[in-house]
């Protein structure tokens, strides 16, 4: 399973495009954007939305990318993370319902 870090370089080197070219067009540090490809820092969700566009990549794709990446860190310490997805899955569902 490839991180959205992985999914950016990869789909970065298909096209050919160097990480400055990349990070230029996002406007993005170079330095960030190859941390970014490197899981060594969390992309924000205006960047995830930028980098798709110019790589032509599917944002919503792109977005449970980033959005399950940032929930499974935040629980992947907890013994009962599995639980814990299936109550906030009901929960997600509720507060939609009676939104």
């Amino acid at each position: 399973m490839d991180s959205i870090g992985d999914i950016i370089r990869k789909k970065r080197e298909e096209k050919g495009m160097l990480l400055r070219q990349l990070a230029a067009m996002v406007e993005v540090d170079s330095a960030i954007l190859s941390k970014i490809e490197r899981g060594e820092r969390k992309a924000r969700r205006e960047q995830i939305i930028n980098i798709a566009k110019a790589l032509e990549l599917d944002e919503k794709r792109m977005l449970i990318e980033f959005l399950s990446e940032n929930i499974a860190y935040e629980i992947i310490d907890e013994d009962s993370a599995t639980d814990v997805l299936r109550v906030a899955e009901s929960k997600v569902k509720y507060f939609r319902k009676n939104k």
